[in-house]
């Protein structure tokens, strides 16, 4: 069951990642993909048992990308014309940083893996750091611009308690998990239509 949830999130993230792509939201888009390779590599962890592989998918795609290029999207509602290139400066470092890590230990069973089982310091706090910097992106320039998408603003910040509530049920929950990032990708498509 948890990998039918979770391939399903997968499926849902990249569809409304290519209306978004329609719409011209393309780092939301990008948010969106990344929201799906997390997703997809809970699906392989959850049929097949997780391995060094599945990890640094969901590791890069989860941890590395998603908050950060999502704050990237909303920056751009601001106009800033750094995002852009600082988003994609950032998504290559991430790819870089994921191809380069030693991940250790061994790998056991369908639960997602812990990160601090499996990676040394730096790439968790590097990971936490552009989690932070681009949740914080998504809350602050949805409080500056409240008044002029009320509808929009507020269904972007459950978008992002949804996707914080998946990280948070994903060593406890997959399936619950997996039905967050798929409401997270809902409520992301929903504010980003509005």
């Amino acid at each position: 069951m948890n990998a039918l949830l979770s391939f399903g999130a997968a499926l849902v993230s990249l569809r409304l990642a290519g209306l978004l792509v329609r719409g011209r939201r393309y780092a939301w888009a990008a948010g969106l993909v990344t929201f799906a390779g997390a997703a997809a590599a809970m699906a392989w962890g959850s049929a097949h048992g997780w391995d060094a592989y599945a990890f640094r998918v969901y590791y890069l795609a989860g941890a590395l990308l998603s908050a950060p290029l999502l704050g990237v999207g909303s920056l751009q509602l601001l106009r800033r014309r750094w995002a852009a290139p600082a988003g994609l400066l950032w998504s290559g470092v991430a790819v870089g940083l994921v191809l380069g890590l030693d991940v250790h230990g061994t790998f056991t069973g369908s639960d997602v893996p812990r990160a601090q089982d499996h990676l040394d310091v730096l790439p968790r706090v590097l990971a936490i750091a552009a989690s932070s910097l681009g949740t914080a992106a998504v809350v602050l320039v949805a409080a500056l611009t409240l008044r002029r998408r009320p509808v929009g603003n507020v269904l972007l910040l459950a978008a992002v308690g949804a996707a914080a509530a998946a990280s948070a049920l994903t060593q406890t929950a997959v399936a619950a998990s997996a039905a967050c990032f798929a409401l997270a990708a809902a409520l992301l498509y929903a504010a980003a239509a509005r």
